[in-house]
C-alpha cells in the first residue's frame, strides 16, 4: 500500500473544485462551509448541489457566497433522489480540467491541511493514471467531541478488496483529473449506484487507477443521528449490519453494483473485466461453485473480521 508519512513538496498552489451535496444541512453547514475558508495551500472553489432542502440550507450558502470575494461559490439542482445520484450529478457537470475534485458531506469539518495533502499525495502522477486520494477520519459526536478514529486499514486497496468492501469514504475522496474524467464518463452510464463513493472505489480500481489511503485522519466526521451511513465502528452498528446482510440487503447491493460496472466495463481492465464476469456469475452458482470461485478470485476485507464474516454470508447465499 501507499505510504503517505513522506509526502513530496510541490511548488505552486493546487487548484480544488469541492463537489459539496446539500440536503436539509443547515444544522451544521456553516461549520463545514467554514472549515474550506481556513484550507491552506490550495486554490479552491466549490461546486454544492441542494437536493430539494426544505430548511435554511440555501440561505447560508448564499451567505457564505456573498462573503467570498473572490466568487468561488456555485450551486445547481440536485436531481432530489438521494445521495448518491446528487453525487453523481455532481460528478457529471464538475468542470473537467480542473486539476482536483474533492468530496464532501454537509456535515462535518475538514482539518486546515486536508487539501493541500491530498495535493501532495496526488501530485507528480502520470497525467492518464486515475487517481484516488481517501484516508481515515475522527469521529465525532454531533457537538464535534472525538469518540475515536475510523479503522486503520492495512491491506492494500485494490479492486478485489473494493467488490466486497468499501474502504474509501467519500467525505475524505479528492480525485485527480483522470480519475474525475473517468468518472464523468461512467456517470451516464451506470444508472442506480448503492453509494457513490463504494463505486468510485470500485470504478477507479477496476479501471487499473491508483488509490491513496492516508491514515492520518483530516476529516471531523460528526456523528448526529441521521446521518445516511454512519461510521460503522461501534458494535451496535455492526449488530445492525449483521441484520442487515441476513435480510439480503448486501445481496442486493451486490447486483446494483454489478449492474453499475457492468454498464461502464469496457473502462475497465481485461483482468478486471473478467473478475467482475466471474464474481457475478458465481452469485448464481450452487454452493461448491460459488465458494471455489470466489476463492480463486481472490476477493478479500481488510479485517479478520470482516473476512470472516464474508465468508459466512457467501457460504449461506446471502451475498
Amino acid at each position: 500500500m501507499p505510504r503517505l508519512s513522506h509526502l513530496p513538496r510541490r511548488t505552486g498552489d493546487a487548484e480544488v473544485t469541492i463537489l459539496l451535496g446539500l440536503y436539509n444541512g443547515a444544522r451544521f453547514l456553516g461549520e463545514q462551509l467554514a472549515s474550506y475558508a481556513a484550507q491552506e495551500g490550495v486554490r479552491w472553489r466549490l461546486l454544492a448541489a441542494d437536493d430539494g432542502s426544505t430548511d435554511a440550507t440555501r440561505a447560508i450558502l448564499a451567505r457564505f457566497a456573498a462573503e467570498d470575494r473572490a466568487r468561488r461559490v456555485a450551486l445547481i439542482d440536485g436531481p432530489g433522489r438521494g445521495a448518491a445520484p446528487n453525487f453523481l450529478r455532481l460528478l457529471a457537470v464538475a468542470d473537467p480540467d480542473t486539476e482536483l475534485a474533492a468530496l464532501s458531506d454537509q456535515d462535518d469539518v475538514w482539518l486546515p491541511g486536508k487539501l493541500a495533502r491530498a495535493a501532495a499525495a496526488l501530485h507528480g502522477l502520470p497525467r492518464d493514471l486515475p487517481a484516488l486520494y481517501c484516508g481515515r477520519t475522527v469521529i465525532c459526536d454531533a457537538r464535534l467531541h472525538r469518540l475515536g478514529t475510523s479503522p486503520d486499514f492495512r491491506r492494500a486497496p485494490s479492486f478485489r478488496n473494493a467488490l466486497v468492501q468499501n474502504l474509501a469514504g467519500g467525505n475524505t475522496m479528492v480525485l485527480n483529473r483522470a480519475a474525475l474524467r473517468l468518472a464523468r464518463a461512467a456517470a451516464a452510464e451506470a444508472g442506480e449506484v448503492v453509494m457513490h463513493d463504494w463505486w468510485l472505489y470500485q470504478l477507479v480500481t477496476g479501471a487499473g487507477g491508483l488509490v491513496l489511503y492516508d491514515r492520518e485522519p483530516m476529516v471531523l466526521y460528526r456523528q448526529h443521528g441521521t446521518n445516511l451511513i454512519g461510521a460503522n465502528a461501534s458494535l451496535a452498528a455492526r449488530v445492525r449490519r449483521a441484520r442487515l446482510v441476513a435480510g439480503g440487503l448486501l445481496r442486493r447491493w451486490n447486483e446494483t453494483n454489478i449492474a453499475a460496472l457492468t454498464a461502464s466495463a469496457h473502462r475497465l481492465t481485461p483482468e478486471n473485466r473478467a473478475i467482475l464476469a466471474a464474481f457475478a456469475e458465481a452469485k448464481q452458482a450452487p454452493f461448491r461453485a460459488r465458494i471455489g470461485t470466489r476463492a480463486r478470485l481472490g476477493l478479500y476485507r481488510q479485517t479478520r473480521a470482516g473476512r470472516a464474516s464474508y465468508w459466512v454470508a457467501a457460504a449461506a447465499g446471502l451475498i
